[in-house]
Order: C-alpha cells, then sequence, then structure tokens
C-alpha cells in the first residue's frame, strides 16, 4: 500500500520533468521507519528527483497518513533502487548478445 501511495504522491507532486516509477519499499523491523526506493528516467534527473523527494518527505507523510488506513506511520526515507539500475543494465546486455 506504501509503494502506491508514494507513486501517486509523486505523480502529484513531479514537475514531470522525468518518470518516476516507486520499485520497493523496505520497512524496519519495529515498523518505525520505511525506505521508498525508486527509478527515474532519463537517468541524468536522477540527482534532481532524488534531492526532490527528500525536501518533500514530512509532505509525503502527511499525505500517507490521509491515504493509508493504518494504525501507525513510519518515518519515510527515498533512495534510488540501484538494484533495478544494475538489472536493466544486464537485461540490455542480453537483449544485445
Amino acid at each position: 500500500m506504501i509503494r502506491e501511495v508514494a507513486a501517486k504522491f509523486l505523480n502529484i507532486e513531479s514537475n514531470r520533468v522525468s518518470m518516476v516509477t516507486v520499485t520497493d519499499v523496505r520497512i524496519s523491523k519495529d515498523g518505525k521507519y520505511a525506505t521508498i526506493f525508486f527509478t527515474v528516467y532519463p537517468s541524468d534527473k536522477e540527482k534532481a528527483a532524488l534531492d526532490f523527494a527528500k525536501r518533500k518527505r514530512a509532505e509525503f507523510r502527511d499525505f500517507a497518513k490521509k491515504n493509508i488506513r493504518a494504525g501507525r506511520i513510519p518515518f519515510f526515507d527515498f533512495e534510488i533502487d540501484a538494484g533495478e539500475k544494475h538489472r536493466q543494465k544486464i537485461d540490455a546486455i542480453l537483449e544485445n548478445n
């Protein structure tokens, strides 16, 4: 559910210069923290997208409180999904062979 709400929030708040895709959410064992992983296309816009998402953490938490029916809403952080980037590179290499 967090992944869907994060994707919706980033879609609403973004300036549409790049395409941001939420790929994963990892929640700490105690449920207090969650990291939202995403990819950015084109990749040269990653830094700007990550900076934007990190600036919007508090606003996203408020948005999540309104859109997620859960007892406790974690504190959020955003990160570029490096694993997904590597997977895409491998897929591209395999397609060219």
